[in-house]
């Protein structure tokens, strides 16, 4: 009973994020949408942040203010138009929301001129024929921009997810094993470690190196053996959350490569792909959380 009433819960749910998706432009607030849901406004507000970890007016306010990140870097329209037409009332209100997100004015944000911060709508990662084991779940992919970094570590070769024989399950864990034997930390790790996958010679899905380590500053690098560094370049990604265990963020990858990729407008592009892990990630845990970093670039129009 518990599992009909949670997957109930679920798919409504769904129906209201389908609904505020389709009227982002529109005013949305909470008591409009608990009517949309049959639910009281306690129980959506209740039911939405244990499904999303998020609150109503919360996703519905990073959503409009993503989409009109967006378009601030995509055209070359006025700031008041683009906040209008992305539901608000005023310029006023739209640049302090804004601020209050990305930490700087929509003007600032456009003169950069990068993605970072960005979050795309929650969909269920529904599985597919390639990834048919990934538990039904909402995913919220955003988009964000890292600087170029120094990274120290050990590497080896790989055969990947889309590789004829592929063998990462088998080889990832051993790379790992020699960077602990090589730098000496050991898990459960007392600061952030990443994996680093290097697609740019990767030719028809052969092989790739792999990197396990940590990121060092420029002057960490002259006392260090070239051998075991790496420099990852400025790139912008599509961020990826994964929950669970690592043994399964092949299918969070498959599912993000085969469905939610060819759907955007955006594609992957050749570079260095991250797995960010934090301080005291438990690989045996259910419930650690991760994020795999995929280099992407707009679609040609």
């Amino acid at each position: 009973m518990d599992v009909l009433v949670d997957n109930t819960h679920f798919t409504r749910i769904e129906r209201i994020l389908d609904y505020i998706h389709n009227n982002i432009d529109s005013p949305l607030s909470v008591e409009s949408l608990a009517k949309k849901s049959c639910w009281s406004r306690w129980q959506l507000q209740r039911i939405f942040l244990q499904e999303t970890n998020q609150t109503v007016a919360q996703y519905v306010r990073e959503i409009k203010l993503s989409r009109a990140a967006e378009q601030l870097l995509l055209n070359t329209n006025r700031i008041m138009d683009i906040a209008l037409n992305c539901g608000f009332n005023s310029e006023i209100s739209f640049n302090r929301s804004f601020k209050q997100l990305f930490q700087c004015s929509p003007s600032a944000y456009r003169k950069r001129g990068q993605h970072i911060g960005l979050k795309t709508p929650l969909i269920s990662s529904m599985p597919n024929h390639q990834a048919y084991e990934v538990k039904k779940r909402l995913l919220q992919i955003r988009f964000d921009y890292q600087a170029d970094f120094y990274f120290y570590g050990v590497s080896g070769l790989i055969q990947g997810i889309f590789a004829k024989q592929p063998n990462y399950s088998k080889t990832i864990p051993l790379i790992w094993q020699k960077m602990v034997d090589t730098t000496g930390i050991k898990p459960p790790f007392k600061k952030p470690v990443m994996g680093v996958i290097d697609t740019r010679e990767n030719q028809d899905h052969a092989s790739s190196t792999y990197w396990a380590g940590y990121k060092v500053n420029n002057k960490e690098t002259s006392n260090l053996a070239s051998e075991h560094l790496l420099h990852v370049p400025a790139q912008t990604y599509a961020v990826i959350p994964h929950t669970g265990l690592v043994k399964h963020l092949d299918l969070t990858i498959q599912w993000f490569l085969s469905t939610w990729l060819p759907q955007s407008d955006y594609q992957s592009v050749e570079g260095f792909d991250l797995e960010i892990y934090q301080a005291g990630f438990d690989i045996h845990s259910n419930e650690s959380t991760m994020e795999c970093f995929i280099p992407i670039q707009l679609k040609p129009c």
